[in-house]
Formats: C-alpha cells, sequence, structure tokens
C-alpha cells in the first residue's frame, strides 16, 4: 500500500483506475431516447402484461407495447436495440445484500460458487495460490457449499496443504466452519496457547496444536475474527473491487439492492468508497443501505447518534438511507448454522431491544431485523407490541430478516403491525443440514412463503450473499421455483412452491416495498425507472434445472447499459482491469458459468482428457484411484468422470 493517505488515494483514483466508457457506436446524447425493440417483454404490470418493444427517455420508460406504439411515442433519433426475441424482465432487486462490504473485498476472493466438482474447486485454488504474491492470502470466502460438489464433501486440510504449501489459505463454509492451511495459521498466529473464544472452537491435534480447522458452536465470531486478520486491499484497488462487483451483479440482471450492514462495516468509514462512486456517477446498482449497529451494549448510542445526522430516505434513486439493522441489539442475533442446536437468546434481549425500536419508532426509522428462529422471532414480537401500543408502527416498513422457522401465530402478528419479512435462499445451502436435524417433514415450510403471502404480509426474495449464500439470484429463483438447493434434495411440496411470475416478483416489484419505493420501480411500465435486463435464455420456458443458469446478456439502469455479452457487448461500457494484477476475479471471473469455466479449470490444472461436461479428465490427471480403469465408461451415466476423484 502506497504511503499517501485513505483520502488522498480515493481523491486520485479516478486517475489511476479505468473507467467505463461507452463505445462510439452507442454514444447517446442526455436528451436521446432508447428504443427495444423485438423482445418478449414480461412487464409484471397486470394492466400491460406483455408487450413487445419499450421506448426509454430521461432515465424512465416512455412506452411499453408493440414495436408501432413505441416508435411512435419516441423521438425520431432515437436509439434502437434488436433484442433478438430474447426475454426482458424487469431489473432484479435483492432486498438482503451485504454489497457495500462485499465490494471492498471482491478482488481478493476467489469464488467457488456453482463450481461443479471440488476437483475443479482445487485446480482453481493450486492455481491461485501460485498467482497470489506474499503476504497475501488466498481466502474463499463463502457462497458455496460441499454439497454442490459431486464428492459431496469439503477439502482436507491436508489436500490444502498440498496444493498451497507457502500462501496462506483461509476458505470459510457457510457461517459454520473455516479451514486454513499451516501457512494461515502462521500467518494469524494461532498456536498451541491460543485460547477458544466464546462460541467458537479451534480443533487441535493430541499435542494441542491447531489443526487448521475453526468451528462455530455456534457464535461465528471466530470465523469473522480470523479472516479480518488478513491484508486489506489500498483504496485505489477498492475502488476498482467495488466497481467489478457490481458489474458482476449486473451481468446476472441485478439493478438494485438494499445493503443490509455487516459485522465489521464501520459506519461512515467503511462507506467513503461507496459514496464516491455515487460521487464520481460511477455506480452501476442502485443502493439503499441500512446501519448496523456496530459495539454491544453500545446500540441506543449509535442509533440515537445516527437519527441525528442522516434520515431514512436520504440521498437520491441511485443511493440513499433506508434505516436500521440488520442487526439491533446484540443480544437479539440468533445463528443461521443449522449444524449447531438452536441458541436461545440472552434473558436481556427484552431490555435491551426495547429502548431501541422505541427510539426508532419514535424517530420514524424503519428497520430490519436478523431472525432466524421462531422463538426469537416469539421475544422481538413481544418487544414490537409493546411499543405498538405507544406508538403505532404502521407505515414504518419495518420487517424480520429470514425467518425460515416462523409459525402461522407469529405471521400473523407481523401482519397485525404491518411488517414484512424478506426471505433468503440460505436453505439452498443448509436444507440437507436442517433436514438432518430437524427432520424433511420440518423443512416442508421452512420458510413457510406462502403462507406469509396469503396472510398479507410483504414479501420479497433476497440472497444474503456474500458469505453465507451466493449472490446468484438465479439460483434463489431455482429454489422458489422447485424448491432444490444446490445439492439437488428437493425441500417442500408442490404446494409451497412457487410458480415462475410469482418468483420473479418477489425479486421485483414485491422487493420494493422494503425500501419504500413501490411504484418507482419494478415493473416495465411507464414512468418507472428504466432498469431492465435480457436474459441468456427465456425464464419462462427453460426446464426447471436450468433456471439456476440463466444470466444477462444486457443489462439497462436508468436508460443506460451498465452491461453486455456476446452480440450486445459492444453496447456496454468496458470493464475496467481487475486490480490487483493477481485478483481471481482477472483469473476465474465470479459466478462459475459453464461455457467459459471449461478451458479454465483445464488450463490450471493442466488436464488434456477430453470430457463432456468440463472439458478435461481430473480423475486421469490427478492419478484418482476409482473402482474402474475406465472413469469415462464407469461413470458414463453422468457423462463425465472428473467428480470420481
Amino acid at each position: 500500500m502506497s504511503p499517501i493517505s485513505r483520502r488522498q488515494a480515493l481523491a486520485g483514483a479516478a486517475a489511476s483506475t479505468a473507467l467505463f466508457t461507452m463505445p462510439e457506436s452507442f454514444a447517446m446524447t442526455a436528451a436521446q431516447d432508447l428504443i427495444l425493440v423485438n423482445a418478449k417483454v414480461t412487464t409484471l404490470d397486470r394492466e400491460n402484461p406483455v408487450a413487445d418493444a419499450v421506448a426509454i427517455r430521461d432515465g424512465k420508460f416512455l412506452a411499453v407495447g408493440t414495436e408501432g406504439e413505441v416508435r411512435a411515442a419516441a423521438a425520431p433519433n432515437a436509439k434502437v436495440i434488436d433484442a433478438k426475441g430474447r426475454r426482458l424482465i424487469p431489473g432484479l432487486i435483492d432486498s438482503h445484500i451485504h454489497v457495500i462490504r462485499g465490494g471492498l473485498n471482491y478482488n481478493m476472493e476467489l469464488r467457488w460458487e456453482g463450481v461443479p466438482t471440488l476437483a475443479d474447486a482445487m485446480a482453481m485454488l493450486k492455481k491461485q495460490a501460485e498467482n497470489t504474491p506474499p503476504p497475501q492470502w488466498v481466502r474463499v470466502v463463502g457462497g458455496f457449499t460441499e454439497h454442490q460438489f459431486a464428492e459431496k464433501r469439503l477439502p482436507t486440510l491436508d489436500e490444502i496443504n498440498a496444493a498451497a504449501p507457502d500462501t496462506p489459505v483461509f476458505i470459510l463454509h457457510l457461517y459454520d466452519r473455516a479451514l486454513l492451511n499451516a501457512a494461515a495459521l502462521r500467518a494469524v498466529g494461532y498456536d498451541r496457547n491460543t485460547p477458544n473464544p466464546p462460541g467458537g472452537e479451534i480443533l487441535r491435534d493430541a499435542q494441542g496444536n491447531p489443526t487448521g480447522l475453526l468451528l462455530a458452536q455456534p457464535n461465528a465470531t471466530i470465523l469473522y475474527a480470523t479472516l479480518a486478520k488478513g491484508p486489506k486491499l489500498p483504496p485505489e484497488y477498492q475502488l476498482n473491487s467495488t466497481k467489478h462487483f457490481m458489474r458482476e451483479l449486473n451481468s446476472l440482471g441485478v439493478t438494485s439492492v438494499i445493503d443490509a450492514g455487516g459485522g465489521s462495516q464501520n459506519y461512515p468509514d467503511d462507506y467513503e468508497i461507496v459514496e464516491k462512486l455515487h460521487k464520481d456517477g460511477d455506480l452501476t446498482l442502485r443502493i439503499a443501505y441500512n446501519l448496523f449497529t456496530q459495539k454491544p451494549k453500545e446500540e441506543l448510542k449509535d442509533f440515537a447518534s445516527w437519527s441525528t445526522q442522516i434520515r431514512p430516505g436520504d440521498g437520491d434513486d441511485t443511493y440513499r438511507h433506508n434505516g436500521a439493522g440488520e442487526m439491533l441489539v446484540y443480544s437479539a442475533a440468533d445463528f443461521e448454522d443449522f449444524r449447531q442446536p438452536r441458541p436461545d437468546m440472552a434473558p436481556e434481549m427484552e431490555g435491551d431491544l426495547e429502548p431501541v425500536i422505541r427510539l426508532l419508532a419514535e424517530r420514524r426509522w424503519p428497520w430490519r431485523m436478523h431472525a432466524t428462529y421462531d422463538q426469537t422471532i416469539s421475544r422481538a414480537l413481544d418487544v414490537f407490541e409493546k411499543v405498538n401500543r405507544d406508538i403505532p408502527l404502521k407505515g414504518l416498513n419495518w420487517f424480520f430478516d429470514h425467518a425460515e422457522t416462523i409459525s402461522e401465530r407469529n405471521i400473523d402478528r407481523v401482519a397485525a403491525l404491518g411488517g414484512g419479512i424478506a426471505v433468503q435462499h440460505r436453505m439452498a445451502f443448509q436444507g440437507e443440514y436442517f433436514v438432518e436435524r430437524y427432520g424433511a417433514k420440518a423443512a416442508e415450510a421452512t420458510p413457510p412463503i406462502k403462507r406469509m403471502m396469503d396472510a398479507g404480509v410483504p414479501v420479497g426474495a433476497g440472497t444474503d450473499a456474500t458469505r453465507v449464500a451466493s449472490y446468484n439470484p438465479w439460483v434463489s429463483l431455482s429454489w422458489l421455483v422447485t424448491s432444490k438447493t444446490v445439492g439437488g434434495l428437493a425441500l417442500y411440496p408442490v404446494r409451497n412452491r412457487l410458480d415462475r411470475e410469482t418468483a420473479l416478483r418477489l425479486w421485483t416489484e414485491k422487493n420494493t416495498w422494503f425500501s419504500n419505493e413501490i411504484g418507482k420501480k419494478g415493473q416495465i411500465k411507464a414512468g418507472q425507472l428504466a432498469d431492465l435486463a435480457l436474459l441468456s435464455d427465456d425464464y419462462f420456458a427453460v426446464p426447471e434445472d436450468e433456471i439456476a443458469h440463466l444470466r444477462a446478456v444486457l443489462t439497462v439502469l436508468g436508460g443506460k447499459v451498465v452491461y453486455g455479452e456476446g452480440d450486445f457487448g459492444p453496447l456496454a461500457p468496458k470493464a475496467p482491469k481487475a486490480m490487483p494484477d493477481w485478483s481471481p476475479v482477472a483469473t476465474f471471473g465470479g459466478y462459475y458459468r459453464r461455457d467459459e469455466h471449461a478451458k479454465k479449470f483445464a488450463a490450471a490444472c493442466a488436464c488434456h482428457s477430453a470430457c463432456n461436461v468440463h472439458g478435461h479428465d481430473h480423475a486421469a490427471a490427478l492419478g484418482a484411484k476409482v473402482p474402474a480403469a475406465d472413469v469415462q465408461s464407469f461413470w458414463g451415466a453422468l457423462g463425465c468422470g472428473c467428480w470420481a476423484v
């Protein structure tokens, strides 16, 4: 990191970071209209549900209908994009993501999200360890589960040490464990004299030395605290990293997010990067942000201070404040590690929570509250109802996050208080663990989304990325429609699944309630913000098992193209070069893409045997011992022998 100050670096970053530039062939004047034609438009506007063209003016939809209608409405010099018959949907909105924190770190993280085999994942790890200079780490920070791998397991510590003998490696698996190689243990200073923190365990060998496995029991603080010991990117790289993370989300059709704060995300220091991007006009997402309390026992002080400095709604349509949470008080925070028994909240929970809720209600601050279990929700609702008797909560748009095991009675209590529930696809990553602990019957309505909707509770969808689940919205949409985990386990009976349109609404118009923007966006409708995504395939026509593999080929934010690929690539701004040059983003990109990763994996592990799925044969290349001489034939039912290692 250079010796200049953080603020100096931020001020000069525009000169050192490559900027997005629009190709001259698609340069638009500020007043010029944009038309998209030859599209299958899903408007989600019940009065005008389908169309084949849209016109955009001044960042908003001008007309939605037939090509003739939109051409008649637009100016004669409008720029025209031929959608080539593809499905066009409103831009996706993630109601729960940690995008501000995630952006600061994105370029440092190796992503295993969507990678189909452990063999592939380990080849990536080995290659990245070779690329990463000291004292930097290789970090795999969430977004995956062992169940997605064909091998159905995590790597062993011996395998990690063999792949990266000298470079520190930190692998976070959900919020239940972290795996560190020997170099990482040395880097963080864990030895036989390091005590276990409250709620966490450092596993040790017979001599008392740490093995490299850290367990949340069930408190994940040990995982966060260890990760925080790693090097950080300098500010100019954080700017670049955040641009890349936003572009990655744009590539999946995401145009808006609600940031849920996060541990180790301090206000206002850790917001300098996103605020500079906003000031410079470089945000390619609309961000509404909640403020997450920073220190146990000082929660009331935090919100009392912040509520004199900023008000919900402050900002503009691109960057705006959204209220409090998802952490309101530490004593009310349960944990979503279904490998562990449900934690009981502390006896002081209600006493800590009530003054904070009373302050927020008095100052008309909406809030969101992390609550996985019905027992936590019950106790929180006792507090909310008590405050409501003095200060009515209706109209505040407060809501619970997660609510996997919420009861019917508590759903009705939420409805009576005018609250909402934001659900995430954490069960897609932990469903197997939930079934193992509580049984398949208990998992059939976890969370009970249809019951919430039937009760009139506003429900929206999101990811809780980047650590506990993937940021890919299509994995969430696949889970909502099919009920399947990323490991293929079907959780819900048909009566508890959503049809494709209902699921899409939870990712678009329904999420606007959670940021107090109803009617402003979420539909393709004249007068709304012109945010849209043109898809790689037809969401409404592809087989269910293909939904998770969809992405955007063109993404438009407020009438401006922010992402394009293939035929639409020349219309889009050029991505800046990933910084630093050893970034995993530069080598492997982001979420796994079947059509692009085969060559990258082959190069990473030097496999050259043909494989119909991955383009190479790990089993042969790694000398795996399998119960057949011809792996490709033996595992022919899958068309691939890569996973048999």
